[in-house]
């Protein structure tokens, strides 16, 4: 079997095709440049940038599944005039000329991966589900579901296999963005003002990704669902800051402020969606893979935490 990653070079990209590899498929990697970094054994082919007019042609040549994970990533503060239409180009254009491509070219499955935020930015009582209404509510949510609403219309037109994966925060070495800001904090012991936050956050370790993206490209009762993916075991942020702190040796530092005083802070500073993904609540159900295809995550949640503080440790002290 011939595995396409697409996006072969970034955070999940990486650790997937080394996963697939370690398994003995044939991996081609699809990077945007022929100076990117694999790991080895994967067969690099450089696309450019990834939009509605790619030339898929040569890099789904004998292929037998593609994985898609390219995309344009979600960012706190997006500078683009029309950030909507910037991820449509690369997230909605870019997908659907993948799909149809591969659909041409004879490939038989196409995993996506998308974002919890289709579904939304909070859960209240229940933890999101494949049932859930999609509610996205940023230009990048937004794009990831007409991708998604573009691969199902392709897949009914050509029968080409698509398998849907929605993860919330993945982490893991290398990972950037808030938690490797939060992970910063925990090693300079900055007082975080969380102590009165009773959230509950689904995450998911990159390796754990990967294993589910796997199973996802070669499990025949996968072919057309939508799975949602996440550890075992979900924290508040406060037990989330405990564990990391526990394992970089730090003592945790975290003040008990009222959360309408978080609110107003976050409100002042501008950072009102930053404060929300520190306190509210954000949990996904996993257990229509573990029923349909029997996974597991093969790494605990400490785990995870432990591989993470590791390599930060390591980063951290040169």
């Amino acid at each position: 079997m011939k595995i396409l990653v697409t996006g072969a070079n970034g955070f999940v990209g990486n650790v997937l095709c080394r996963r697939l590899v370690e398994k003995g498929y044939a991996v081609r990697g699809a990077v945007r440049s022929g100076k990117s970094a694999l790991p080895t054994g994967v067969e690099k082919i450089a696309m450019g940038d990834i939009e509605g007019n790619t030339d898929w042609s040569a890099a789904l040549q004998d292929i037998d599944c593609a994985i898609h994970l390219a995309a344009r990533v979600h960012v706190m503060k997006d500078e683009s005039a029309d950030p909507l239409a910037e991820f449509r180009k690369v997230n909605v254009e870019g997908t659907e000329k993948l799909a149809l491509s591969a659909a041409k070219a004879g490939v038989r499955r196409l995993v996506y991966i998308s974002s919890i935020k289709v579904n939304g930015e909070s859960t209240g009582k229940k933890p999101f589900s494949e049932k859930d209404e999609p509610h996205p509510q940023d230009p990048y949510g937004i794009s990831k579901w007409e991708a998604e609403q573009a691969l199902r219309r392709i897949s009914g037109q050509s029968g080409l296999e698509v398998v849907v994966v929605r993860p919330p925060l993945v982490y893991g070495p290398e990972v950037g963005g808030n938690f490797v800001r939060m992970l910063a904090w925990i090693e300079k012991g900055i007082p975080l003002p969380l102590g009165c936050v009773k959230n509950r956050r689904s995450m998911i370790y990159v390796e754990n990704l990967a294993d589910a993206l796997i199973n996802c490209a070669i499990h025949p009762d996968a072919a057309n669902r939508t799975f949602l993916v996440g550890d075992s075991e979900t924290v508040s942020t406060p037990e989330l800051i405990r564990r990391l702190s526990a394992r970089m040796g730090k003592s945790a530092a975290i003040l008990p402020f009222p959360l309408p005083f978080l609110a107003l802070l976050g409100k002042i500073t501008g950072k009102k969606a930053e404060i929300q993904r520190l306190t509210g609540s954000l949990e996904v159900d996993s257990s229509r893979i573990s029923k349909i295809l029997g996974w597991k995550p093969p790494f605990s949640l400490d785990e995870g935490l432990e591989a993470t503080a590791l390599w930060f440790k390591k980063g951290y002290d040169g």
